[in-house]
């Protein structure tokens, strides 16, 4: 299977490289998620690196944007990354503390999906916030999100 990352959606070549979550993530921990995610999902360790790596970048920038109401939504198969982070709640609540000024960003699931395009935009979002996109995890629901909109909240 070939991995697909795409760096930032819009080039611009002031900002260099996009980052990655595993200079944020310590190794130790990335491991336990990796092998959490294998655990639950049919994947191998490169589609768990894959989706746990869009979900670290969806929540570090959920958290770059807290109080601006923007509505992101990470779409199904980046949702489950979160999930897997935010189910670590030790972790997560370190991770909060360390990137979102102390504020637990909490976890307020809609039933519906919501079709406004907002998968995509939050794409953009993260890709604008310099992580790397692998953005056929994004596409799996492009038109579709079921996060809760326009709060600070997953």
């Amino acid at each position: 299977m070939e991995t697909a990352v795409v760096g930032p959606l819009t080039t611009d070549p002031v900002t260099g490289p996009a980052r990655s979550v595993r200079d944020v993530v310590p190794a130790d921990l990335w491991e336990k998620q990796v092998r959490l995610l294998i655990r639950d999902y049919p994947y191998d360790s490169v589609m768990a690196a894959r989706v746990l790596g869009q979900g670290y970048a969806y929540l570090l920038t959920a958290m770059n944007h807290r109080g601006e109401a923007r509505g992101l939504a990470p779409g199904k198969l980046v949702d489950i990354g979160v999930h897997t982070i935010i189910l670590d709640t030790v972790a997560y609540a370190e991770l909060c503390d360390r990137f979102n000024g102390g504020y637990f960003l909490h976890h307020v699931p809609k039933a519906e999906m919501k079709n406004d395009g907002s998968v995509m935009r939050t794409a953009g979002i993260v890709a604008a916030d310099g992580w790397a996109v692998d953005l056929p995890l994004w596409a799996d629901a492009g038109t579709c999100g079921p996060c809760h909109p326009g709060n600070d909240s997953h």
